[in-house]
């Protein structure tokens, strides 16, 4: 599992690996544009129960923290679904349990596409 600190807090986020890969490739080519959005996710099963929404913007601090030292492959369609998320009203809504989520946001359930 990969982790997620944005600003000052000091607690991070857990999101796998080849996931947060995807999204970092997003938020890093939003926030070079001065490109501000949201980004959501429910709260996992053994946690308290909720939602979260962090508002990204380029003076915010933002770290990615990933457990596998190899870079993820990433997934071309998954990046433009993702990047059409961050471009819309709603912001990109994420969740890595495969019952309760998008088919544009289960990374761990796609195969890596061949470069």
């Amino acid at each position: 599992m990969g982790l997620l600190y944005y600003g000052a807090d000091t607690t991070a986020t857990e999101i796998p690996d080849r996931l947060l890969a995807h999204i970092k490739v997003v938020i890093a080519t939003k926030l070079r544009r001065n490109e501000s959005f949201t980004l959501s996710w429910r709260h996992p099963d053994n946690t308290a129960a909720g939602r979260t929404t962090l508002w990204l913007q380029p003076s915010i601090p933002l770290r990615f923290v990933f457990e596998n030292p190899e870079p993820e492959t990433l997934d071309p369609e998954l990046l433009r679904e993702l990047a059409t998320m961050a471009n819309s009203s709603a912001g990109v809504s994420l969740s890595w349990q495969a019952e309760t989520a998008p088919a544009a946001a289960v990374v761990e359930l796609r195969q890596p596409v061949a470069a």
